[in-house]
């Protein structure tokens, strides 16, 4: 018949891709699906949102942009900067999933970024304590601080104070 369309059958692995089934049978009929990602995609984790879910980036998608991702397992800040597995929903590029940090011999993970941690925050229950040696700081419940070592040096470019309900010298 002339004039009338050819389409193309549409499978319906590519409806159950999308998340609207309309929309992808569009596409589809019109040749116009979006790529697939298929398999384990390595990435970089870029940083941690509000609530704590990753940000990745993957280089050549989404303009180099970090995209939100659901994750099968928990980043923290210092994991910023190293590679992720990234797996994509449907085969879908703008449905991230970071499956894990990626181990390198020793058990390091992948390089991190060359930036600083801003805040680091260790928490403990009863009582915390940093040892080097012979030297430690102890932090306890009762909000004692006790510093021990062979030789204690406080140096300040600005005001050294001292400050208690009582001060002891020797």
């Amino acid at each position: 018949m002339a004039g009338s369309r050819t389409s193309k059958p549409v499978r319906p692995a590519e409806i159950m891709s999308e998340d609207d089934p309309l929309d992808a049978m569009l596409e589809a009929a019109e040749g116009r699906t979006r790529p697939r990602l298929e398999g384990v995609v390595i990435g970089r984790l870029t940083g941690l949102d509000g609530d704590g879910a990753p940000l990745v980036t993957v280089e050549g998608l989404a303009g180099g942009e970090p995209q939100r991702a659901r994750a099968t397992a928990a980043f923290r800040g210092a994991d910023v900067g190293c590679e992720v597995a990234l797996m994509f929903e449907g085969g879908d590029p703008e449905r991230p999933i970071a499956m894990g940090l990626i181990q390198h011999p020793g058990g390091a993970p992948a390089s991190r970024l060359e930036a600083p941690v801003e805040t680091l925050v260790l928490e403990a229950g009863r009582e915390l304590v940093l040892r080097c040696g012979e030297s430690s700081i102890t932090l306890t419940r009762a909000g004692k601080i006790l510093l021990r070592g062979a030789y204690l040096l406080s140096r300040s470019s600005g005001v050294n104070r001292i400050q208690g309900g009582s001060i002891q010298l020797n």
